[in-house]
């Protein structure tokens, strides 16, 4: 159905799909694989963390993780 769009503002689109009147199949795809130590993830106004001792070993033995072909 067309739609009359009225003034629009964008602030930030990162790695997306900005769509504006009809569409049929919109099907954005990522992956992606991340590995942080204690305390690396934390937000917020005031955050306060202490670490001993912190350490991230990872041994990733799989080849393929997220296949992006074909996952429709």
């Amino acid at each position: 159905m067309p739609a009359i769009v009225g003034p629009v503002q964008v602030v930030n689109n990162s790695d997306g799909i900005v769509q504006f009147g009809d569409s049929l199949i919109i099907s954005p795809k990522s992956t992606g694989k991340s590995n942080s130590g204690s305390g690396a993830a934390n937000t917020g106004a005031f955050v306060v963390t202490n670490n001993g001792l912190s350490a991230s070993n990872v041994l990733d033995t799989n080849l393929i993780d997220q296949p992006m072909i074909g996952n429709n």
